[in-house]
């Protein structure tokens, strides 16, 4: 299976990023279904709705999750293309952290109370809506299993959630409020899920102690391949500081092909 290499923007020089080492997401097709044969008109489609992605894709990381709902708000159909497009991106890898996440839940036999965050078409709650009481947050609800909303104002009550997670889903600016976010939901001693590409951090390690410091402890860290790391955390008591230093990611850049 081709192995996918991911770039991140780090906002240095055309020039300095041209002499930096970088790993790329080849593009696809996006916001397309099936195959045909190719002519001119359908291949310009396709590259114009490529490009539209990309320069979604952009736009996302540079939004605060209330601007991002109003802008799909305003233009739903381009959050379909941007779905469409992340789905194709998603065939190319080897693992996907999702899939890991979905067989850690499918291992808990007791029914748990699962928040899933930027969710996409809720494919977890599709997996194990039988097994645990899931419920689906994003920007726009793509079927009936998913809530529409800001991942930084989630319409329920304080403390009610035992698992929440976040699979690729830390985009914006005001990631620390997605953060403070989960810990509000969730139940003393829940656990905190973030799954993400590892090339997006700045620095990990300042990373993980900036959610500790946001009253959660760090309860397990794996790499799940050379791109994907997965973070566990804990809700604890004591909120150190309410803004920490650290909660910083690069946004991924999807090079045209």
């Amino acid at each position: 299976m081709e192995v996918l290499p991911i770039s991140v923007a780090d906002g240095t020089s055309k020039k300095k990023k041209k002499k930096r080492k970088k790993h790329i997401i080849q593009e696809e097709d996006v916001c397309t279904e099936g195959k045909t044969e190719a002519n001119p008109v359908q291949d310009g489609y396709k590259k114009l709705e490529a490009g539209r992605f990309r320069f979604l894709n952009e736009q996302l990381y540079t939004m605060t999750g209330s601007e991002a709902l109003e802008y799909f708000r305003q233009d739903p159909n381009a959050f379909r293309c941007y779905h469409n497009g992340f789905a194709e991106q998603v065939k190319k890898w080897p693992t996907h952290p999702l899939d890991v996440i979905i067989r850690w839940l499918k291992s808990k036999q007791k029914q748990l109370v699962v928040f899933d965050l930027g969710c996409g078409d809720a494919k977890i709650a599709a997996a194990l809506g039988d097994v645990h009481k899931v419920r689906s947050f994003d920007l726009v609800a793509v079927n009936d299993m998913v809530t529409e909303c800001d991942m930084a104002h989630l319409p329920v009550e304080d403390s009610v959630a035992d698992i929440v997670i976040f699979c690729l889903s830390l985009m914006g600016t005001n990631i620390t409020d997605y953060i403070k976010e989960a810990r509000r939901v969730l139940k003393l001693g829940g656990v905190l899920k973030i799954a993400e590409v590892v090339s997006r951090f700045v620095n990990v390690k300042l990373f993980r102690s900036a959610v500790c410091k946001l009253g959660f402890d760090l309860t397990e860290k794996k790499e799940l391949t050379d791109y994907f790391t997965l973070m566990e955390f804990r809700k604890i008591e004591k909120v150190e500081n309410k803004r920490p230093f650290g909660l910083k990611l690069k946004p991924c850049v999807y090079k045209k092909r």
